[in-house]
């Protein structure tokens, strides 16, 4: 039996490694690069020996073993790595009833053991399938992402002309911001012989939208068919493809599309290059990847508008966000400018804002959790998410949808905390047939064109006249009518 008697190190020890194997050596070599104090308990003798004679701390104990602990330096910090699930769950109990501070990683075998080990007193419990599965993804996704900002860059470093960006309809930060990203791309990759223009459609007009642009100084124009036609390249942003929350032509070419909204209506295939990540919780957040990946400069302004559309579309990190985007942010955040982030994000509200929030508490209807509300005649469509947002949070509201008429449309806005609803199919499957409509599962928007009934004067009435048939179809899709039926009839039977 080798000896017991520990070798000095100075300073306390803070990692004790049971168990060493494949595993527990690899994590003594990667701790001893870190110059950290570390002590390993393993009950063979010849590896023991072996780890002596490379200046490690090296004890023989069993493991299963009650004495294990005994005459061992005290640690902070364990890892039982040892290749039997009942020697680990030993090993955790032990450690835990004598030294109850300590922190334990402990290897499973199975996720049952896994259980039983994290039941036991164990932090962090590693099954190493599950890891290696994991590290693979993440390495190939790592990958496959620097690959598509390549080809970006050099499909941009390649163009020569002008290179038209078009946001969605009515665009928001995210949109707004993501276009911003992709134009300093393309200026970096190819300032010489590609320039780019910024067009949307609708209007900007959210307070918080408006006061963005003006403080961020975005040049933008509005979407024409004679700019389009000047446009050499055609890039859409926030937007799965022509016609889905755009009025550009369905056989129009879209030479770049880059969206984390997926529409199974429309398909971007004839695109060159087509990015759509339906897991991502803002476009903001994979053009942050590219200028990452790209190692492209980013100045103040991109940088505030990116952080700023990435926090607006995941309602300040709370609404489908992800680590991805948490990550982006975390990158963004030190190259913003702070005070403009601040006078952004504080603008002051409209008096129709107010007014159409106003009409929408006054005129809600409620019934079993769903909330509606008519706002009649609306000039700035920017209001009635507002007033869904403030709906949504009454008590006994699950699913709220705030409706109104413009000029053009008749526009809803849909915000749910049912988590058995996605509000998002639900309006692509009730109005997707009629106008463009779809979204998240906890937020959605649908916009109904009026056509040749645009040209009728009274919009209130003609509201009133039409939408009680388009409410019957989301009503019926989410079974609201039959729980009316039910409920009615229990009625009757009561009576």
């Amino acid at each position: 039996m080798p000896q017991e008697a520990p070798f000095e190190q100075p300073g306390p020890t803070k990692y004790c490694i049971f168990g060493c194997g494949t595993i527990g050596y690899n994590i003594i070599l990667e701790l001893a690069k870190e110059n950290e104090r570390v002590i390993v308990v393993d009950m063979d003798e010849t590896r023991v020996r072996n780890l002596r004679d490379q200046k490690f701390d090296a004890y023989q104990r069993d493991i299963t073993s009650a004495e294990m602990l005994t005459g061992l330096p005290l640690f902070e910090i364990a890892f039982v790595m040892t290749g039997s699930g009942d020697a680990n769950l030993a090993a955790v109990i032990a450690i835990k009833q004598r030294y109850p501070a300590v922190q334990i990683v402990a290897r499973s075998i199975d996720p049952v053991n896994g259980q039983k080990l994290t039941a036991a007193g164990a932090e962090f419990v590693l099954y190493p399938p599950e890891v290696v599965a994991r590290s693979a993804i993440l390495q190939i996704k790592k990958q496959h992402s620097s690959r598509i900002s390549q080809r970006l860059f050099t499909l941009l470093a390649g163009w020569e002309g002008t290179l038209g960006i078009i946001t969605h309809k009515n665009p928001d930060p995210d949109a707004i911001s993501s276009a911003m990203a992709l134009a300093e791309i393309a200026k970096h990759a190819n300032p010489k012989s590609l320039t780019t223009r910024i067009f949307y459609e609708g209007n900007i007009g959210h307070q918080e939208n408006r006061t963005f642009v003006n403080l961020l100084d975005i040049k933008m124009e509005h979407l024409t068919v004679e700019a389009l036609q000047k446009c050499t390249y055609l890039a859409l942003v926030d937007s799965s493809a022509p016609g889905v929350n755009n009025d550009i032509p369905l056989q129009t070419k879209m030479n770049i599309v880059i969206d984390h909204h997926k529409d199974g209506r429309h398909m971007a295939t004839q695109s060159t290059f087509v990015d759509i990540r339906p897991g991502v919780g803002a476009t903001a957040s994979i053009l942050t990847q590219y200028l990452q990946e790209l190692d492209v400069p980013v100045d103040k302004r991109v940088a505030t508008a990116l952080l700023y559309g990435i926090r607006t579309d995941t309602k300040e990190f709370k609404r489908n966000v992800t680590p991805q985007d948490l990550n982006y942010a975390g990158f963004l955040l030190p190259l913003t400018d702070a005070d403009l982030l601040d006078k952004i994000m504080s603008p002051s509200m409209s008096q129709e804002t107010l007014d159409v929030i106003g009409t929408a508490i006054k005129e809600r209807s409620i019934q079993s959790g769903y909330l509606f509300a008519n706002v009649g005649y609306v000039m700035n469509r920017d209001a009635l998410p507002q007033a869904a947002d403030i709906l949504i949070t009454l008590e006994g509201v699950n699913t709220a949808l705030v409706y109104g008429i413009t000029d053009t449309a008749i526009v809803i806005s849909a915000r749910n905390r049912d988590i058995r609803l996605h509000i998002g199919n639900a309006l692509s499957e009730a109005f997707g047939d009629i106008g463009d409509a779809g979204g998240h599962p906890n937020m959605a928007a649908a916009m109904l064109p009026l056509h040749y009934f645009g040209k009728v004067e009274n919009k209130v009435q003609l509201l009133e006249f039409v939408i009680e048939p388009l409410l019957k179809k989301f009503k019926d899709l989410v079974g609201l009518e039959k729980t009316a039926k039910r409920s009615d009839a229990k009625g009757d039977n009561g009576l």
